[in-house]
């Protein structure tokens, strides 16, 4: 599939504008368009793989790797208590190609059970400033810039 067919291949690839928070050769990590809360990063495969059962084993130490390191950056970040890490398959995947999400999570926060609600950025400004502060924390963790 190519960026122009697949959302997700597009952002992964750099042609369609998102707040990344973290880029290398295998993973892309960008904030989610319509955030659980504020600060919700979903993880791809830069490869189009469209479920977690199409995906190569070579492939999975390195994803889910990056979903741990985003997961302590969206907590250290944030100042989140901790967060929610999902992945949809097949049921409810609103794009074909894989995606975990991480969601960052405060004691009563109001997520109940799979009845999210949805909290839109106020402003371009505000999604980017989030996905600043990720961004700085997978820096602190990885121990090298990010490649954006």
């Amino acid at each position: 599939m190519t960026p122009g067919e697949c959302l997700f291949c597009g952002i992964a690839c750099g042609m369609v504008p998102s707040a990344i928070v973290w880029r290398d050769d295998r993973v892309c990590a960008f904030l989610d368009a319509r955030p659980v809360f504020k600060g919700h990063v979903l993880v791809v495969p830069r490869a189009h793989v469209p479920t977690l059962l199409e995906l190569p084993d070579a492939e999975t130490g390195p994803l889910f790797i990056a979903v741990r390191r985003v997961a302590a950056a969206v907590e250290r970040g944030l100042g989140a208590d901790g967060t929610f890490v999902a992945l949809n398959n097949k049921v409810s995947q609103s794009v074909p190609h894989l995606h975990v999400h991480v969601v960052p999570r405060r004691r009563k926060d109001g997520l109940r059970g799979f009845f999210w609600p949805r909290v839109p950025y106020a402003s371009d400004g505000e999604r980017d400033e989030f996905a600043a502060r990720i961004a700085a924390a997978m820096q602190e963790t990885a121990g090298a810039a990010p490649a954006v």
